[in-house]
C-alpha cells in the first residue's frame, strides 16, 4: 500500500513539474513569440487599438496619421493627401501588413514603451509614439505628380550632396486609406484593384521597375571614356545614318535615320547613336562593364524602404560571343535596364563630383516630447568616377541643353546639365511603331553648384504620339521639377 501511494505521489510530483515548466515556458520564454504571432488576433487588436505616430514631409505636411474613430479598434489610420505620397508612406494594413515608411520605421510609429528619464515619468503613461519626418518636399512631390498627369511613369528628385530624396512619384498610384480600413471586405477590394493591370498601382515604378535607359546611359559611357581611354574623346567619327555591326549583317541606325558624327562633345549634344555605338566598341566590354558597375548597376541601391531593384548591365562574358550587343549596350539598349532611382543616382554622381550618396527617405524622428530621437547620417554609397571626369561630363551635359536635344528645358539665368533618352523598340526595322519607346531624361541644376538631380521616365504606353522622345515627354516634367526646386516659376 505504501509503495502504491509513493508511486502515485511521485507521478503527481512529475506531472506538477511538467505543468510548472510548461506554464513558465508559455508565460516567460515563449511569451513574446506567441504575442507577436501572425495568427494572434488579440495581438492584432491590441496593436490597431493604439495610436500610431504621424509621417510628415520635410516641410511639415502630414502624409499619414492616426485619429480617434468609432470602430472596433477606436482608431483609424488616415492618409490626408490620398495617393500623393503613397510611394513613400506605403500602407498599414490589418490583412496585408505594411510597406514603405510604415514598415521601415514601424518600431517608432507604433506604440512603444517610453524611456524613463525622470521620477515623474514613473507616474505617466508609458506607451508613446514618435513622428517620422521624411526628406520629401511637398511642393516638389505635388509638382512632379501634376506634371506626370495621366501618363504612366515616374519621377525621382534627389539632393546629390546628401542623397535625400525630395520627390518620389510613381503613376498610376493608389490611395493607402482603403488598405487601412477596419473592414476586411474594403481592404480586400482595394488590394484586388491595386494589383490589377499591366502597370498595377502597387508597383512602385520609381524604385522597383527597370527599363532600357536609352541615351541617358551615354553619361556612363562618356565617363568610361575619360576614365579608361581619353583618346576616344577627341576622335572624329564620320557622319552616318547607320553603321554595320561586327560579326553580323545587321546594322544600327540613328533615331529616325538622322545623320550625325563628330567628336564626343558633338555626339552627346545631338545624342548620336552611331557615334556612341562605335565608342562602345572601341572602349571594350571590360571597361564599359567596370564603369557601369561603378555607377551602381548590378547592385541594389540601399534605400531605407524595401522594394528597390537592381539595375542591370551584362557581364563581360556576355559579349564574348555577342559583340554587336556591346554597341547597343553603349547606348543604353540591348540587355541594359535601369530603374528611375538608378538613373537619378547616375545624375547625382556627376553632380556630386563623382560620388553617389546613399539614397534615403528618412530625415529624422521626433519623440513624444519633441526631442530628436535619431537623425539620418548622410554617407557615400559608391565612388562612381573621379572629380575630373565628373567636371568634364558636366560641361558636355550643359551642351545638351545649350542647343542640343534638351534645349527645351532651358531656364533663363540657370545653367542646367541634362541628357535625353529614347529607348526604341525594334531598332533593326525601318520604322518605329506608335508609342514604342521608353522616354527618359536626367538632369541637375545649377550645373556648377547642383542643388537637385532629377530622373524621369515615361515608358511605352498607349496614347503617346508617333515616334515619342524623351525630350517631348520627360523633358517638360524635368523642367517643372527643376523650376520648383530652384524656387522659380
Amino acid at each position: 500500500m505504501r509503495r502504491r501511494m509513493f508511486s502515485v505521489a511521485v507521478m503527481l510530483l512529475v506531472a506538477f513539474g511538467i505543468l510548472f515548466f510548461q506554464l513558465n515556458n508559455l508565460q516567460i520564454v515563449q511569451a513574446k513569440k506567441l504575442a507577436t504571432a501572425p495568427g494572434n488576433s488579440r495581438a492584432i487588436t491590441s496593436i490597431f487599438s493604439l495610436p500610431r505616430g504621424p509621417i510628415v514631409t520635410s516641410d511639415g505636411a502630414v502624409m499619414a496619421e492616426t485619429v480617434p474613430a468609432k470602430n472596433v479598434y477606436h482608431y483609424q489610420r488616415i492618409y490626408p493627401a490620398g495617393s500623393l505620397y503613397a510611394t513613400v508612406t506605403g500602407y498599414d494594413s490589418i490583412i496585408y501588413g505594411q510597406s514603405g515608411i510604415e514598415a521601415a520605421y514601424n518600431s517608432y510609429l507604433q506604440g512603444h514603451q517610453r524611456a524613463i528619464r525622470s521620477f515623474s515619468d514613473l507616474f505617466k503613461s508609458k506607451m508613446v509614439t514618435d513622428t517620422v519626418v521624411t526628406t520629401i518636399n511637398s511642393t516638389l512631390q505635388k509638382v512632379a505628380t501634376t506634371a506626370l498627369g495621366s501618363l504612366h511613369g515616374a519621377v525621382v528628385a534627389i539632393d546629390p550632396t546628401s542623397g535625400s530624396i525630395e520627390a518620389l512619384v510613381s503613376t498610376p498610384s493608389y490611395n493607402p486609406a482603403p488598405l487601412a480600413s477596419p473592414s476586411g471586405t474594403v481592404e480586400h477590394q482595394a488590394w484586388t484593384s491595386d494589383i490589377a493591370g499591366s502597370t498595377p498601382p502597387l508597383q512602385d515604378i520609381a524604385i522597383s521597375r527597370a527599363y532600357p535607359p536609352g541615351s541617358t546611359f551615354k553619361i556612363v559611357t562618356t565617363s568610361a571614356v575619360y576614365d579608361h581611354d581619353p583618346s576616344l574623346a577627341t576622335k572624329n567619327y564620320p557622319v552616318a545614318t547607320q553603321i554595320a555591326l561586327p560579326l553580323t549583317t545587321h546594322k544600327l541606325h540613328n533615331y529616325a535615320y538622322e545623320p550625325c558624327g563628330g567628336t564626343m562633345p558633338v555626339l552627346l549634344q545631338v545624342s548620336c547613336d552611331t557615334g556612341y555605338a562605335q565608342i562602345g566598341l572601341s572602349l571594350g566590354a571590360s571597361n564599359l562593364a567596370t564603369e557601369a558597375n561603378a555607377f551602381g548597376f548590378n547592385s541594389t541601391p540601399p534605400l531605407d524602404i524595401s522594394g528597390a531593384a537592381a539595375s542591370s548591365f551584362p557581364p563581360v562574358s556576355f559579349f564574348n560571343q555577342n559583340l554587336p550587343q556591346l554597341a547597343f549596350s553603349a547606348i543604353g539598349q540591348g540587355n541594359v535596364s535601369a530603374t528611375p532611382l538608378q538613373m537619378a543616382l547616375v545624375a547625382s554622381a556627376i553632380a556630386d563630383h563623382g560620388t553617389i550618396m546613399t539614397p534615403h527617405l528618412l530625415s529624422h524622428i521626433i519623440g513624444s516630447q519633441g526631442q530628436i530621437v535619431t537623425s539620418y547620417q548622410a554617407h557615400p554609397w559608391k565612388v562612381a568616377t573621379s572629380p575630373e571626369t565628373a567636371a568634364q561630363v558636366t560641361t558636355l551635359m550643359e551642351g545638351v541643353v545649350n542647343g542640343g536635344t534638351a534645349q527645351d528645358i532651358a531656364i533663363p539665368g540657370v545653367k542646367i546639365a541634362a541628357k535625353t533618352g529614347t529607348a526604341q523598340f525594334n531598332l533593326g526595322t525601318t520604322s518605329t511603331s506608335t508609342g514604342q519607346s521608353d522616354n527618359w531624361m536626367i538632369a541637375f541644376a545649377p550645373a556648377q553648384a547642383p542643388q537637385i538631380a532629377v530622373a524621369v521616365v515615361v515608358p511605352a504606353q498607349s496614347g503617346l504620339s508617333a515616334n515619342p522622345t524623351g525630350a517631348a515627354y520627360a523633358g517638360p516634367i524635368v523642367k517643372a521639377v527643376l523650376q520648383a526646386a530652384l524656387g522659380l516659376k
